[in-house]
């Protein structure tokens, strides 16, 4: 079987997701360094191939009140703390792929294909 284009454009949004999770999953973080991980996690993905645009957002006060029920000033970063948007472009097809909690697990999902 050979994928069509939007198909191929969509796994390579799942590449882009899984690197992008599972590299900074576990990353120390406090809202003092939340915008530069951000802009870190964003530059570092957009270098992989028909990567055209990555938003992360860092919930700083997601950060704040886990902070609040510990002794460390820094937590671990996962799912619930970050919003996230990837846009592939491959061959003419468009994908917009996002991150959001689905209970406590963080599901990556598809949300606009556009064939060429």
């Amino acid at each position: 079987m050979d994928p069509t284009t939007p198909e191929t454009a969509c796994f390579e949004a799942g590449i882009k997701f899984g690197s992008l999770y599972h590299q900074f999953a576990g990353t120390p973080v406090s809202p003092d360094s939340s915008a530069s991980l951000a802009r870190a996690m964003e530059e570092s993905i957009e270098n992989q191939p028909f990567c055209t645009d990555v938003t992360v957002e860092i919930r700083d006060d997601e950060l704040e009140a886990a902070l609040a029920a510990q002794s460390a000033e820094y937590t671990e970063l996962t799912g619930r703390f970050m919003d996230v948007e990837i846009v592939i472009d491959y061959e003419g097809a468009t994908v917009v792929a996002s991150m959001a909690m689905d209970g406590d697990y963080p599901r990556m999902q598809l949300d606009r294909v556009e064939r060429p």
